[in-house]
């Protein structure tokens, strides 16, 4: 099985409008058999998206035709490729209930998701840690420090890994390594290979799955996949279930990097 299992898609609000049928024929073009829509699932009733555009996730009116949609196109192209309907889902602290919520009406409905961690709370206020290098380097300002920005990550993917979310929860942890996206426009060596280890150790204890995401390595202030491939050969040994993500927002960066990181496991 040829797998790419973090895909986004028109309905995406900071995405292309690329439609669904040049991602599933490039795919199929490629050789993949098995792939996943994980659009941005709407965001937590009452939560305020801190991004200038609010377009972090899809609308709530959309959620019902994205799904519909890609019912269609799972029968039309049975015979050629698997095609799974998926979701992005934010993991953010505080908003635990409404994300159970939401899961409980819409997980009957999935075949697959992902729980990520795109956004950070401190002083009782949120921000997108991967939006810019500039709002980054800003919140590492408000924070104290880009090291204290690295612990309120990793501890906040703990939180997400050991949430009860129900039945429904992402079985798959989304980039657990973001945080590393503006290490180039920091420029401060941040030594966090025990928090790392940490997290890989509680997926494998709770049965995650991890997200190899391939999109780190096209960001011009990252340049490796999230999480580094030393951690994808962690993961490995401890029998973590490793699902490629080309993380892709346009037909263009589909499946991007799968070759640097499925020889390298």
């Amino acid at each position: 099985m040829k797998r790419d299992a973090h895909i986004h898609s028109p309905f995406c609000p900071h995405g292309t409008t690329d439609d669904f049928e040049k991602y599933i024929k490039k795919a199929i073009n490629f050789g993949f058999t098995d792939i996943t829509f994980t659009e941005h699932a709407p965001l937590p009733s009452g939560f305020i998206d801190p991004t200038p555009m609010k377009d972090s996730g899809m609308e709530a009116e959309h959620l019902i035709p994205y799904i519909e949609k890609l019912k269609e196109l799972k029968k039309q192209y049975a015979s050629q490729i698997r095609i799974r309907i998926g979701l992005e889902v934010d993991f953010i602290s505080g908003y635990e209930q409404q994300t159970r919520d939401f899961l409980n009406v819409i997980g009957p409905q999935l075949d697959d998701a992902i729980l990520s961690v795109h956004f950070l709370k401190h002083d009782n206020t949120y921000t997108c840690i991967d939006f810019s290098s500039e709002t980054f380097l800003e919140f590492a300002e408000s924070v104290g420090t880009v090291k204290e920005i690295y612990n309120l990550y990793y501890e906040t993917v703990k939180e997400s890994i050991s949430a009860d979310l129900g039945p429904y929860k992402p079985k798959r942890i989304g980039h657990p390594t973001l945080v590393h996206k503006f290490q180039l426009a920091h420029q401060q060596k941040i030594d966090d290979h025990k928090q790392i280890e940490e997290i890989l150790q509680l997926m494998a204890v709770k049965d995650y799955e991890l997200d190899v995401n391939g999109a780190g390595l096209s960001k011009k202030d990252c340049k490796e996949p999230y999480p580094p491939l030393q951690y994808v050969k962690l993961a490995d040994a401890l029998k973590i279930p490793i699902v490629f993500g080309s993380d892709a927002h346009q037909v263009t960066d589909l499946h991007q990097h799968y070759d640097k990181i499925f020889p390298l496991r």
